[in-house]
């Protein structure tokens, strides 16, 4: 075999698991949507064992190697009985030449009757093959190249005419076909091998006709031992192949329903570890992770309690006390008409505090949640445009306390994508609100850009902007640009902290850039799809004057 062909196979065979494994996939997949209830079953039991998977794949792979070796063997082993036949079977024709010839001395070409007796001579004197086990009998048979002459001559077994010209032309030659023999009824292979007889009375052809019953029984010996041989390994290389995947697949079901148990709340669950290999390596790293995973879970639900019993008290120490002063402040604005007026501009003052603080008591108890773990999302796909249009209403009233301009580039297409509305609604109103009071009476704009994988809202003030260093301490709590500045929208100082949280929350990003005297620009970018990755925003965060200079 050449190296091309050798390479060639090899690389075949190597591919051959994973084509075969792809080739049951498909039809597994095909039977499962074209078949009846009972196919499609075992095309679903054939998808979730894995231990199925294995052994059938290992079986029909080996089971293909060992019919392409059987049929190597069995070709090498073939041929080779076949060439020993046929190396014996010329031997045996060069030593009967001689004896041939020496029936025919002293007759001449026109003694029919002698050279008919001589044939007869030579095709009755029985032999037996050389070379086999068995000694089949072989006949042999002569011909006259005189027409004449071959007439006179018994035809006892047909000779192939392209035999015959070859043995005509002088040469030694040799063809399979179909014979008779003396000991069988009937045509059995045979391999007939023909010579040139030049003798006194003339040009004879001398043929052999040896049968291969005998090599034909040894071949069929070797074909049925190689088969049984080959079934026998299948077989057993299937049951090797279950009971090895059996131990790898055992240890993995075992640590899925211990999964499942702890996923149902059973945190207690963990898996038995025998030996020291690398199963028992992946038993101890999952117990492992079961015992964090339980520690993790004890711990956020002790600050879970805890933050339920802060709630429980703010509401039970702060709420209680806040409407009763709540009640008699709007007892008393509704009355400030009546009261002289620095008494009712007092009423006014502390109306609108009480507001402030039932707004600071809020965003407590949100920022007390993120601090607890407990804040969750409830994402759902909308329309980033929708929650930008119901922001800048909302801010419509405010824009027109602070005389600004509310623009929004919202444009043409759709921006759908995959988030809490309540909350991106609550960091755009805060955005909002914050540009609004440093805006110094300057348009603020609202623009929605997307891509691919993650959407952007832009919020741009031109008002006072921002020191160096002040875009990283915007989103701190309680954090004020100028203490001296008044908050037309009566802030907590903790709106901005908690749109970070919101977005973070969204595993996206709020960003801030300023600079004194040209504005400042909040972007938030959301992932498309909740808790995706985000690799760019679609929008700058700097203005384009900026970027150009």
């Amino acid at each position: 075999m050449n190296p091309a062909a050798r390479g060639w196979i090899s690389g075949g065979l190597g591919a051959l698991p994973a084509r075969v494994n792809q080739l049951l996939q498909g039809a597994a997949d095909w039977l499962n949507h074209r078949s009846s209830p009972g196919v499609s079953r075992l095309s679903t039991t054939w998808r979730r064992s894995l231990q199925l998977r294995v052994a059938a794949t290992t079986t029909i792979v080996t089971g293909v190697i060992v019919l392409l070796i059987g049929v190597f063997l069995i070709d090498q082993i073939g041929n080779g009985v076949l060439k020993a036949k046929r190396d014996a079977s010329i031997s045996q024709a060069s030593l009967g030449l001689e004896a041939a010839g020496a029936q025919f001395e002293g007759l001449t070409p026109g003694d029919l009757n002698g050279i008919r007796q001589a044939v007869d001579q030579i095709a009755s004197d029985p032999a037996r093959s050389a070379g086999t086990l068995s000694g089949d009998l072989f006949t042999k048979v002569v011909r006259s190249t005189d027409p004449v002459v071959n007439r006179q001559l018994p035809v006892s077994q047909p000779i192939p005419a392209e035999l015959r010209r070859q043995v005509d032309r002088g040469a030694v030659a040799m063809q399979y076909a179909p014979i008779r023999t003396p000991s069988q009824s009937g045509e059995v292979p045979g391999l007939i091998v023909g010579q040139p007889l030049d003798t006194q009375a003339g040009a004879f052809e001398l043929y052999y006709l040896f049968p291969l019953t005998a090599e034909q029984r040894t071949l069929s010996l070797v074909q049925r031992t190689v088969l049984l041989a080959g079934l026998a390994l299948v077989l057993l290389v299937a049951v090797i192949a279950a009971l090895v995947t059996r131990q790898v697949v055992r240890p993995v079901r075992v640590a899925a329903q211990t999964a499942s148990r702890l996923a149902g709340g059973q945190l207690s669950e963990r898996i038995k570890v025998k030996g020291e290999d690398d199963i028992a390596l992946l038993g101890e790293s999952f117990n492992d992770m079961a015992a964090s995973l339980q520690q993790q879970i004890q711990r956020l639900e002790n600050l879970s309690r805890l933050q339920q019993r802060f709630t429980s008290d703010v509401s039970h120490e702060l709420r209680t006390p806040l409407t009763t002063i709540r009640m008699a402040a709007e007892l008393l604005h509704g009355s400030r008409e009546d009261f002289a007026p620095e008494l009712a501009r007092s009423v006014e003052l502390l109306t609108n505090e009480l507001d402030r603080f039932e707004s600071l008591l809020a965003d407590l108890l949100e920022i007390s949640r993120y601090d607890a773990g407990a804040a969750r999302l409830e994402t759902e796909q909308v329309d980033i445009r929708g929650i930008v249009e119901r922001a800048v209403a909302a801010a419509q009233a405010l824009a027109a306390r602070h005389g600004v301009e509310l623009r929004a580039d919202l444009g043409d297409e759709p921006v759908i994508a995959e988030v809490d509305a309540r909350r991106i609604e609550r960091v755009l109103r805060n955005l909002l609100g914050n540009a609004l009071d440093h805006a110094e009476s300057r348009p603020v704009t609202v623009r929605v850009g997307a891509n691919a994988a993650s959407v952007a809202v832009t919020v741009r003030d031109e008002g006072v902007g921002l020191r160096p260093g002040e875009a990283a301490l915007v989103f701190n709590r309680f954090w004020r640009g100028d203490p001296s500045r008044s908050r037309l929208t009566g802030g907590t100082g903790l709106g901005l902290a908690i749109s970070l949280e919101d977005v973070r929350l969204h595993h996206g990003w709020l960003q801030a850039w300023g600079a004194r005297g040209r504005g400042a620009v909040f972007r938030m970018t959301l992932p498309r799809v909740a808790g995706g990755p985000l690799e760019s925003s679609p929008l700058p965060l700097q203005p384009p004057e900026v970027l150009a200079s």
